[in-house]
């Protein structure tokens, strides 16, 4: 048996006074598609960690890169949830992805990281919004969310608080 290549990324579920979440829009391509068609998928900020770099260390970067939110000085973020994928089709190069979830309580700001508009474009985001969980649980068309059922866990970590180890999400 062969193990799968995974691909490790870390994402913040950024909270606002408001219990309203952050998340990027992810236009990518149709897998194994002409290039000519995409989706939309709006997931947590965050992203791969890199070889020799931690779990935090990477969240921090990523932070700082597409939302300009900087974590120096907070206490160490509590990890909510864990999700593995495997699917060849969600990162080139890999077999799948693992994505580690951080809980970032914060003031409501306007995202904008260090990243310019055309290095956020080469890593497929196109946008970003706050959402209100009642707003994802009657979002109606073609865009989807990462994990797909986005509205359940969230509710469930608003209403129920930080669980006591990470909550093991489906796709």
């Amino acid at each position: 048996m062969t193990s799968l290549n995974l691909r490790h990324s870390v994402r913040a579920l950024l909270l606002d006074g408001e219990d309203r979440i952050l998340l990027c829009r992810f236009t990518l391509p149709e897998p194994d598609g002409d290039g000519a068609s995409a989706f939309v998928v709006w997931a947590a900020p965050g992203g791969g960690v890199a070889p020799g770099e931690s779990p935090l260390g990477a969240l921090r970067r990523e932070l700082r890169e597409e939302v300009g939110l900087d974590l120096a000085g907070r206490a160490e973020p509590p990890h909510v949830w864990h999700q593995e994928v495997a699917d060849p089709g969600m990162s080139k190069g890999y077999d799948g992805v693992v994505n580690d979830y951080y809980l970032v309580r914060t003031a409501s700001f306007v995202p904008r990281g260090a990243l310019s508009d055309e290095q956020l474009a080469a890593e497929n985001i196109s946008g970003m919004r706050w959402w209100r969980p009642r707003d994802i649980v009657d979002h109606r068309g073609p865009d989807l969310f990462s994990p797909r059922d986005l509205a359940t866990p969230l509710t469930a970590l608003l209403t129920g608080g930080v669980p006591d180890r990470p909550v093991l999400l489906g796709r």
